[in-house]
């Protein structure tokens, strides 16, 4: 503050409030500075300039996280590149028409098209490609750089089957990393809501919902029985002991509801029918003659293990109720008795069928289906990321595998084959900027070699 209690302006530079950085992030920020970034304008500047500017957008992106001397003495002039031959000419010729100097001369048929040039330029950052946490994020086994580097610093990367805890490491071809799954879901879930935030808003709808009360009382009772009935109907769990044919309707009626949801819509409603569905399931394994072994078997032994308990149940019910008709019948004509029994058999026998056949195929298939989703994709509330799992957003803009890499997403794993190379018309390291830029950034790093 200066004299006479009035503020000294701060000395902003207004250019470096609009600069855009570019990250190695899924960031929908980082996504927003990709939609507004502009090519360099070299206008009014001098060479210097232009090389310093280039140097410094570039290093935004490529190894933000590795100091400026550490690069520099990673940096190599030397940059790979192939040319890619015609296999069918390679296996009909073998060379000796070039080695004799023959069919060298001028050609009498234009070529068809001509070969694009190689962009040398765009591998000048080619060697931080083999660092691990680099290709940790290639893999999008990561959301951002700093996200995989502090999953190699905190164990949860192996290289060839050994815990790696450098993110430095480079990596050579053939060699398979492997990193956490859960490290891998929560890096590419969606995040869980905020604890904090939940109780903040869980508590001013209270106050809100109290007030509401106050003011009239009699719409309010009323409004609370409504909301009573629409939640115990929610919330109630499907009678195991009831008609199987209902619990089989009612099954496939909640995993038809589980289906149609949308994946990214899973509210209160989803939650519960979730729940319901789960715990069902888990009554009728429970009372399996084979124990607890059944809990740990396969999806196919479940869902026909859920099928035999309800045609047990089903021929229970079919005896009960038998035998009741039985008693109730007169004991003094056998042959009524036995005609009786007959006809009761045949209703068992007969419902045993329809226990079957109560459902078609496509819904007996979209049972299996909505097991299945619950046996691989479960709500589990001590993961830290939200269940059920689904993809975090503006993630299909960054879904990528460069070629140098060969992942497998279901074990969390991936082999780097070869050094990233330059083909024609082609570099595999990705990069979000022009050939231009990455020139004069070459050049910036070629002074004094």
């Amino acid at each position: 503050m200066a004299r006479g209690g009035s503020f000294t302006p701060l000395k902003v530079n207004p250019a470096r409030l609009n600069m855009i950085k570019i990250r190695q992030s899924w960031s929908k920020y980082n996504l927003y500075n990709l939609s507004r970034a502009k090519g360099q304008d070299n206008r009014a500047r001098t060479f210097f300039a232009l090389k310093w500017k280039a140097k410094s957008v570039s290093r935004n992106y490529h190894g933000s996280q590795v100091r400026e001397g550490d690069w520099t003495r990673m940096f190599d002039r030397r940059l790979r590149s192939v040319i890619p031959m015609d296999a069918k000419y390679l296996a009909t010729n073998d060379g000796s028409i070039e080695s004799a100097g023959r069919g060298m001369g001028a050609e009498l048929r234009r070529p068809k098209k001509s070969t694009p040039a190689i962009p040398y330029m765009q591998m000048i950052y080619a060697p931080l490609e083999r660092r691990l946490d680099t290709a940790v994020f290639r893999a999008m086994f990561a959301s951002s750089i700093r996200q995989a580097r502090q999953f190699v610093i905190h164990g949860a990367v192996t290289v060839n089957g050994k815990k790696m805890k450098f993110p430095g490491y480079l990596l050579n071809p053939g060699d398979l990393f492997q990193v956490n799954s859960d490290r891998v879901m929560y890096a590419a879930g969606q995040p869980k809501e905020n604890p904090a935030k939940v109780k903040a808003e869980k508590q001013v709808a209270e106050e809100a919902e109290a007030e509401a009360e106050a003011q009239a009382e009699a719409a309010a009772k009323e409004r609370e029985e409504a909301i009573q009935s629409m939640v115990e109907k929610d919330e109630e769990e499907i009678a195991i002991d009831r008609d199987p044919r209902q619990v089989l309707k009612q099954l496939q009626a909640q995993a038809r509801t589980i289906l149609s949801d949308s994946r990214a819509d899973v509210g209160g409603k989803r939650k519960q029918d979730l729940r319901a569905f789960t715990r069902t399931i888990r009554q009728l394994l429970s009372q399996s003659k084979k124990g607890d072994s059944i809990h740990s078997a396969s999806l196919e032994t479940q869902f026909a293990e859920i099928q035999e308990q309800l045609r047990i149940r089903q021929e229970n019910k079919q005896r009960k109720s038998a035998s009741e008709s039985d008693g109730s019948s007169q004991k003094s004509n056998d042959t009524d008795a036995e005609i009786s029994q007959s006809k009761s058999l045949g209703v068992s026998e007969q419902a045993d069928d329809n226990t079957v056949t109560i459902l078609s195929s496509s819904e007996v298939s979209e049972l299996y289906t909505a097991i299945k989703s619950m046996h691989e994709n479960p709500i589990d509330d001590s993961k830290p990321y939200a269940t059920p799992w689904m993809p975090r957003d503006f993630m299909s803009a960054f879904a990528f595998i460069p070629r140098f890499l060969e992942v497998n997403h279901n074990i969390c794993a991936a082999v780097y084959l070869r050094h990233p190379v330059a083909k024609p018309g082609m570099a595999e390291v990705p990069s979000p900027y022009s050939e231009d830029t990455s020139t004069i950034a070459f050049s910036w790093y070629l002074r004094r070699r």
